[in-house]
């Protein structure tokens, strides 16, 4: 396992797409500050978050939970991109990227939940 949560590259690109929503979200009505705003935001910071505190936990299985969470809040946001396009909100160059981002660190989790299933049975 990495020394760090720093050093795991699904941590770093979960940072680079938490980063990018909110340049993304810069361009929202302003009427969506208390709503897909910061709805966006809550759960682009919790995929790192989450890996983050799960790396730094005791046991190979409480990573696996926040993993799992972080996952969760991947989908989350995966699932306010698609409404942010539908609404037309933001700049479509960059919602499509960080659609694009939002899908590679779903897979880099879904990789490391595998990877750690084995190393558990």
């Amino acid at each position: 396992m990495a020394q760090s949560f720093r050093d795991l590259q699904v941590w770093q690109r979960s940072m680079d797409l938490a980063c990018s929503i909110y340049r993304l979200t810069q361009e929202f009505p302003r009427e969506e500050l208390y709503g897909l705003t910061s709805q966006m935001r809550r759960s682009a910071i919790s995929v790192p978050s989450n890996i983050a505190e799960g790396q730094a936990r005791n046991s190979t299985g409480e990573f696996r939970q926040f993993l799992g969470v972080a996952r969760g809040s991947n989908a989350e946001l995966q699932t306010q991109i698609q409404l942010a396009g539908r609404l037309q909100f933001g700049n479509p160059t960059l919602r499509g990227e960080v659609e694009l981002l939002s899908h590679e660190v779903g897979k880099m989790l879904y990789a490391m939940l595998e990877s750690l299933k084995s190393t558990t049975h």
